[in-house]
């Protein structure tokens, strides 16, 4: 196995490109060393990109934040404008493991494990996130929601690597939140997770809305119809209870031992209520 540090994303690309073997990207770590140290995966090349300086930064921009690929949950919540502008994202991501974990874990690592029950995941589609992906061929920019195609497969292809992960600017009265339910009080895996990113008029009339789902299809999955629920309401409890049905009805999940498939589309529509609720709240209605 070979271990490479490039410092331009030129050189990581390259090498990942010309590698013929299995080669793997490493920007935290916490889910690549794991499968590596239980066997699971024998790679012939892991490509550690923490060195490049385009993905270790969070920056402010006129349209949003630009959040780098290898920073870490722990950065994410030490960053205090990304957290009052996006708080659903960075609660989302700051429930990936323990403390120790968090100063290592990133969530470009979280969305390209593409599990379906990662917990950052939900909380980017509902934000309308985007990645910059950097390849052979050049850059492309594509919605989060594009990324994972099945479980443990995304739609990255030879060579390319996410740069960076795109947050937009809120507009006013806006707010978001994302919510899970785990077995245990902590550190556990969700067998439901539910994420809801609104906006509010002056009266308190949602105007815009988004809405994702975790661990109740092959990937991660957002519910238009779930959104449509909600906009044009001031988020009653006839709205709220639509957006549950919705969110039941998006469901396609299995039995595991975490939980039967008729729990997580029972608890997909009362996360969704609750993480709703709270995004109201944050946008300023009541």
């Amino acid at each position: 196995m070979r271990y490479e540090r490039p410092q331009t994303m030129k050189e990581a690309t390259g090498l990942l490109a010309r590698e013929k073997g299995r080669a793997f990207v490493l920007a935290g770590g916490t889910d690549l060393l794991v499968r590596l140290r239980t066997g699971f995966i024998e790679p012939d090349l892991i490509v550690d990109i923490k060195r490049i300086t385009a993905t270790r930064s969070i920056d402010v921009r006129s349209n949003g934040f630009r959040i780098g690929a290898a920073v870490t949950g722990a950065e994410l919540n030490e960053h205090a404008k990304l957290t009052k502008a996006w708080p659903g994202v960075v609660e989302a991501a700051n429930l990936i493991g323990s403390k120790q974990v968090q100063g290592r874990c990133t969530m470009t690592g979280n969305l390209c494990n593409a599990s379906p029950a990662a917990d950052s995941v939900p909380a980017l589609m509902a934000a309308a996130a985007k990645v910059v992906i950097v390849g052979p061929k050049g850059k492309r920019t594509i919605p989060v929601e594009q990324v994972p195609v099945a479980p443990g497969k995304t739609s990255l292809k030879k060579g390319e690597i996410i740069e960076s992960i795109l947050l937009p600017k809120r507009p006013p009265r806006s707010g978001d939140a994302y919510l899970r339910f785990i077995p245990r009080t902590e550190m556990d895996i969700a067998v439901v997770g539910a994420a809801v990113s609104v906006t509010l008029d002056a009266k308190g009339m949602c105007t815009d809305a988004r809405v994702a789902l975790g661990a109740v299809a092959p990937t991660v999955v957002l519910v238009p119809e779930a959104a449509k629920a909600l906009i044009g309401t001031k988020m009653d409890k006839a709205a709220l209870d639509a957006l549950a049905a919705a969110c039941s009805a998006a469901c396609r999940p299995i039995d595991d031992k975490r939980g039967t498939s008729e729990f997580r589309i029972k608890v997909a529509g009362v996360l969704a209520r609750r993480a709703a609720q709270i995004a109201r709240k944050r946008a300023g209605g009541k």
